[in-house]
């Protein structure tokens, strides 16, 4: 079993790590892909998916309620799941562009997970239209980003 389990873990650590470069374009006034400021206090429960991955077949998954973050490790296209974050959720309680929140994690949910995080909080940060957070595997740590 762990002849099985030690090669997943190197291919999700590396599609982690992969050169998945983005172009941003700075929003001003006089850009034509310029972000409107909102309003509104943005909902951020649903499905997110990681949009840095090195890869379509390996990825990052998550799925935030009213009070909970899951984020699942997807492998094989979507057939393979396994539990990376069992947390609490902080909704934004006001307008802006930046919100962040501490998850504390569900030790029940995920200490018998072979690919959880052991880590107490987690910090995420949502900015923009994406969450992002820090992962650590095999000593190296990477800024995972989901967009819905």
């Amino acid at each position: 079993m762990k002849r099985f389990i030690a090669p997943i873990v190197l291919a999700m650590a590396l599609t982690l790590t992969g050169c998945g470069g983005s172009e941003e374009t700075p929003a001003n006034a006089s850009s034509p892909n310029a972000v409107e400021k909102t309003s509104e206090v943005p909902d951020l429960t649903g499905q997110w998916k990681q949009s840095n991955a090195a890869s379509e077949e390996s990825f990052q998954q998550a799925t935030i309620t009213a009070d909970t973050i899951t984020i699942d490790w997807v492998s094989d296209g979507g057939d393979t799941t396994s539990i990376y974050w069992v947390g609490t959720f902080e909704p934004p309680t006001q307008a802006g562009e930046k919100h962040t929140w501490t998850s504390q994690r569900d030790a029940a949910a995920t200490d018998s997970a072979l690919l959880a995080s052991t880590d107490a909080t987690k910090d995420f940060t949502y900015e923009g239209d994406s969450i992002s957070y820090k992962v650590s595997m095999l000593g190296t740590t990477t800024t995972v980003k989901l967009k819905k």
